[in-house]
């Protein structure tokens, strides 16, 4: 399979720049993922397409102040990093060896994968500075494919620390200033650690949520650390052939049990985004059937692929020859997929982060 079989063409005028004040004013693209027929609405209207015992399936992460400016210690050379996940002490040994940190800097989250610019300051032992001195950086390893692991040094805690010193980092194809931060959270994120937000669920405010619940739509969280590879093009000339990258997540007990209840009671599973399809399609059983886990994973989801966990998926429209518009392709069809984008655009929809939504069901 072919990465350029699902380019497509897209106006740069077209690229949501900024948010609307109103998250639910987003438009909403509703298709068929059998028959392809599309629907134009608005994402207020959403609740007309759920059912009482439908379950929705939100990623409550929350995007943390991951960019960071400061310079190297020894010379003043100005640097960028971007956190990209925090590491614990045995992914660590994998990336570093044994020995490279203790057992206590990683509890208190100091050790992290970044990426940074420009990226040939960045030696093995090189140390930086950040906020005027109030946090420190020391370069631990350098990975293969650039990134770098790092050691940070505070006073206090190094999450407080982190909030005095860094801003949210908003995709590359955002070129305006974001006034309001919180506008790149869903206002149901609670669990700290993404380098980008899981932005299907920018759209709903806590009044649609109640809405939908005073319905009988259940809902139910998994966390799913978004990093920055989410971005990252696929470069690999054969879908097959890409190598995609890791991301940490967690799904508890119960919101497991919440799932399953609801599938077992005929309630579709509705996915709010890709990075929730990611975690339960990671976790199912050929069955459908979830059980709770901690870790991380490297699912790659094309066409061809066969999903045991969801029924339906709420997301945004997403980049040409991304790795995320394979996952909604396998989902609804290339080409059903690929007709949706070209009348998207041919209807002038707001696309990527801030822009506007589809429902495939």
């Amino acid at each position: 399979m072919n990465v350029k079989d699902f380019d497509y063409e897209l106006p740069e005028r077209l690229i949501a720049q900024t948010p609307l004040a109103d998250r639910t004013a987003s438009r909403l693209l509703v298709m068929d993922k059998v028959t392809g027929e599309i629907q134009h609405r608005h994402f207020s209207d959403i609740a007309e397409y759920l059912r009482p015992g439908d379950c929705l399936v939100l990623n409550d992460t929350r995007v943390i102040p991951a960019r960071i400016i400061g310079e190297k210690k020894e010379t003043g050379g100005a640097i960028e990093f971007v956190l990209l996940k925090r590491l614990d002490e045995e992914k660590v040994s994998e990336l570093a060896g044994d020995g490279a940190v203790t057992e206590e800097q990683t509890e208190k989250g100091l050790v992290w994968e970044v990426i940074l610019k420009p990226g040939r300051r960045a030696k093995e032992g090189a140390v930086f500075t950040f906020g005027g001195g109030i946090l420190e950086a020391k370069i631990i390893k350098v990975k293969p494919d650039g990134n770098r692991v790092v050691l940070f040094t505070c006073d206090g805690p190094f999450e407080e620390v982190l909030y005095k010193v860094g801003t949210v980092p908003l995709p590359p194809y955002i070129k305006e200033k974001l006034d309001d931060p919180e506008r790149y959270q869903t206002v149901y994120a609670r669990e700290n650690g993404s380098a980008a937000a899981p932005t299907a669920g920018l759209h709903f405010t806590e009044e649609l949520l109640d809405k939908l619940r005073a319905k009988g739509v259940k809902t139910a969280f998994v966390t799913l650390h978004v990093g920055l590879g989410t971005f990252r093009p696929v470069k690999t000339e054969k879908v097959e052939d890409h190598l995609m990258h890791e991301e940490s997540f967690e799904i508890t007990a119960e919101n497991c049990e919440k799932i399953n209840s609801a599938r077992a009671s005929g309630g579709r599973i509705i996915a709010v985004g890709t990075t929730s399809t990611r975690v339960l399609e990671s976790v199912a059983g050929d069955d459908g059937h979830l059980e709770p886990y901690s870790g991380s994973t490297k699912i790659f989801i094309y066409p061809g692929y066969r999903f045991k966990a969801i029924d339906g998926l709420i997301t945004n429209f997403h980049l040409p020859q991304s790795t995320l518009i394979m996952l909604v392709s396998a989902f609804a069809g290339r080409e059903n997929i690929l007709n949706a984008y070209r009348t998207a655009v041919e209807e002038e929809y707001r696309f990527f982060s801030f822009g506007d939504a589809c429902l495939f069901i």
